[in-house]
């Protein structure tokens, strides 16, 4: 009996030492130009280019979209800092170019896209820096062509110190390995396939970690890494598959928050919340108090990122 009372006490230790899988505070960046982004074309095959609308009224109808987003987050009681953004900078709506932790120190990542280099504005890590040590800085990395974009190449799992990551352009390997093995994280490395063929230029694209389940779809990682993936993911989580065809209305670009009374959301956008069934919004409905949702079409349409891709977490 009394070792099960220690073994019981170390269990609950472990548990109460255990990072924190989200936070009940975001960040986002206010968009002062947004347009689909030829820079980044080349690895984001989800953006489409050709705007056959005036520049202006998309434009108008990002802003209105990020607004939307941002409203109905705060209204859960889920806070939500944001800053403008900048004319030169039409993916600064996307803010993955930094990552926080719980002790509170923050690093800054190596960017592919020039014009995305440019979204690391001096008065916004200062911002930052008023609350988070500055730790580690990428970007030097970006004169040698080697690109690790942040929560966006890497889906965490804070709580297990795990990091999922599906290789791209805009996610390198080695880079990849470096970093892992620095911030002791375990690495699951993966190859992934998109509906051209090509290589998903994102992990929050096709996956998402909450505190209990996994949403992941499968069938867009490589089958010589399928059933390692599976059986990682299953480990510590419920899994939620998804679709290939679910992915495309971006069902994996999705961000667990909590709000100041300690209850999870799960926030995605509104065609990745029509694009599920009713078996999976049962199945998160049993893990989250609500999914929140915002139409954001433009957004998706000409950047080729979703709900996961505006919100970073302010830990």
């Amino acid at each position: 009996l009394r070792h099960g009372c220690i073994l019981t006490s170390l269990i609950l230790s472990a548990r109460e030492n255990m990072n924190n899988q989200s936070t009940s505070h975001l960040f986002m960046i206010e968009p002062e130009s947004f347009f689909g982004n030829e820079q980044t074309a080349s690895s984001n095959h989800y953006q489409i280019n050709e705007i056959n609308e005036d520049p202006e009224a998309v434009a108008n109808k990002a802003l209105n979209e990020f607004n939307s987003l941002k409203n109905v987050i705060e209204k859960r009681g889920i806070k939500v800092t944001a800053l403008k953004g900048d004319k030169d900078c039409p993916d600064h709506i996307f803010p993955n170019w930094f990552i926080t932790f719980e002790n509170k120190t923050m690093q800054i990542f190596s960017m592919m896209a020039p014009n995305r280099r440019l979204e690391k504005k001096p008065e916004m890590i200062e911002f930052l820096k008023e609350t988070y040590e500055l730790t580690n800085d990428m970007s030097h990395l970006e004169e040698e062509g080697i690109f690790l974009e942040s929560t966006s190449s890497m889906v965490f799992d804070r709580s297990n110190r795990c990091v999922y990551a599906g290789l791209s352009p805009r996610t390198n390997k080695d880079q990849l390995q470096i970093w892992c093995s620095q911030n002791n994280f375990e690495l699951v490395m993966f190859e992934t396939e998109s509906h051209s063929g090509s290589a998903i230029y994102h992990t929050d694209v096709l996956m998402y970690i909450g505190t209990d389940v996994i949403g992941i779809c499968f069938e867009v990682i490589k089958p010589e890494y399928r059933e390692m993936v599976r059986e990682k993911v299953q480990r510590f989580h419920d899994v939620l598959e998804l679709s290939n065809n679910q992915i495309l209305n971006f069902c994996g670009n999705a961000i667990e928050a909590k709000n100041v009374e300690d209850e999870l959301f799960l926030i995605i956008s509104t065609s990745a919340f029509n694009a599920l069934n009713q078996n999976q919004i049962n199945t998160l409905l049993k893990k989250y108090k609500e999914i929140i949702h915002s139409d954001i079409p433009t957004i998706e349409k000409y950047g080729g990122g979703s709900a996961r891709c505006m919100l970073t977490e302010l830990f």
